[in-house]
């Protein structure tokens, strides 16, 4: 069985996604990337999330040509693979309808950092992709779909903004490996909860300023990061 490591790691951010109630029925995926190899493990398509097993995953290429696996992959797979080739730094993926994420999605509305819990993980508001065509949509849609998000961070940095809202879709995340793809869709929609009961509050609060945005990002992720423990350290 190719990829054997690989294949545990999705399947547990896979079971992260369902443990975190971030997916509903089977909608949503995880994947993860083998750079060396140059090949995909994702979810198979409309598997329920407690029947799946390791074997079950599918080992596609970088174009999501299936390389290994009886089942079909998701069919988010070409959004996947197309976000792989685009960001060269990414390890894994985590697509979900989690509800606030997805309403700000519907809503066609970016999410501000307004506060510290967002900018722990993102290093700017939460950007929001253009609404796709009715060419772009009845064409190759899920391909489409990874162009759409890939402009959106045309100025952006995909690994200090780890997450999207694709218009009247759904949020993507993505991380370092698939554990942190899951961790970000995590957090996500507990930023997008948050500013949903922030705006509620105060239609007019404002976002959280520069120096503090940026004082809590970087001490966690920038090069002088000091948040946690040294590796190896408890």
């Amino acid at each position: 069985m190719l990829l054997a490591n690989l294949r545990e790691q999705v399947l547990e951010a896979n079971l992260d996604l369902v443990r975190r109630g971030l997916v509903l029925s089977t909608f949503g995926n995880a994947s993860g990337v083998a750079r060396e190899e140059g090949l995909i493990v994702i979810k198979p398509s409309g598997v329920p999330y407690d029947e799946m097993k390791p074997q079950d995953l599918v080992v596609t290429d970088m174009h999501g040509k299936v390389v290994e696996g009886t089942l079909r992959p998701s069919s988010d797979l070409p959004t996947h693979a197309a976000l792989y080739r685009a960001f060269s730094a990414i390890g894994g993926i985590a697509h979900t309808h989690s509800e606030y994420a997805t309403a700000w999605a519907q809503a066609r509305k970016s999410i501000p950092c307004f506060g510290t819990t967002h900018a722990d993980y993102f290093h700017g508001p939460i950007p929001l992709t253009k609404v796709m065509t009715d060419s772009e949509i009845t064409g190759e849609y899920e391909a489409n779909t990874g162009v759409a998000i890939i402009r959106a961070f045309k100025k952006i940095d995909p690994m200090a903004v780890p997450a999207v809202l694709v218009a009247n879709h759904g949020p993507f995340a993505w991380g370092a490996d698939a554990k942190k793809a899951a961790e970000n869709a995590w957090m996500l929609e507990a930023a997008a909860r948050i500013a949903w009961f922030t705006v509620g509050i105060n239609a007019k609060a404002a976002p959280v300023g520069k120096t503090l945005h940026d004082k809590h990002f970087l001490r966690k992720h920038g090069k002088k990061a000091y948040y946690g423990q040294a590796a190896g350290k408890k």
